[in-house]
């Protein structure tokens, strides 16, 4: 019997996957597997049941996606997530590694998550290595060279650069301002 996939929008850490999962389980939906951006069932449901698997997705703040183009983005979108929240290093550049697993042409991944989401892949990716960067400087668990190592930056000083130019800010000012906002929270 063959499996049914659906690619899902806006999932994009393993726990959203496990409480999709469990949901759908008490749904009565048998899922054989969960992935980021995926859910595979065991067996194909009909258009009922496609409704019911729709609304129970929707209500947990995602979205099943339908067309071809849209599904690749969201391939490439957690993908990239992925890697900016791991810090896993690449050993070809990312145009290599999204051609590969996506099976695709890069060229055509990059002008078509351009035309639908209005900026190249390798900004999106630096993007999101900073949001990564900002959560972890709240954190506050790692000094700003290990984040910049764990973000895959060749050094300190480039990571700082980038965070600057994207926010505004330099990363050791950034961390004072949570410092200081974290100093008076705790005094009320």
């Amino acid at each position: 019997m063959k499996h049914q996939h659906f690619h899902i929008k806006n999932m994009v850490c393993s726990h959203c996957g496990e409480v999709l999962s469990e949901k759908l389980e008490q749904a009565g939906f048998s899922v054989k597997k969960v992935e980021l951006g995926e859910i595979t069932l065991e067996s194909p449901i009909d258009m009922e049941q496609q409704e019911d698997f729709t609304k129970l997705i929707q209500k947990h703040g995602f979205d099943v996606i339908n067309n071809q183009n849209s599904r690749l983005v969201e391939q490439i979108k957690q993908l990239v997530i992925q890697l900016a929240r791991t810090g896993e290093k690449l050993e070809n550049p990312l145009s290599d590694y999204l051609a590969k697993k996506l099976h695709k042409d890069y060229q055509q991944l990059s002008r078509l998550f351009s035309g639908v989401e209005g900026k190249s892949i390798e900004r999106y990716y630096i993007l999101q290595k900073i949001e990564r960067a900002k959560e972890l400087i709240v954190y506050g668990e790692q000094s700003l060279s290990e984040i910049a190592y764990n973000l895959g930056y060749s050094s300190q000083q480039h990571f700082s650069r980038q965070f600057k130019k994207e926010t505004g800010l330099s990363p050791s000012h950034f961390s004072e301002i949570k410092e200081n906002r974290r100093i008076s929270i705790d005094e009320v």
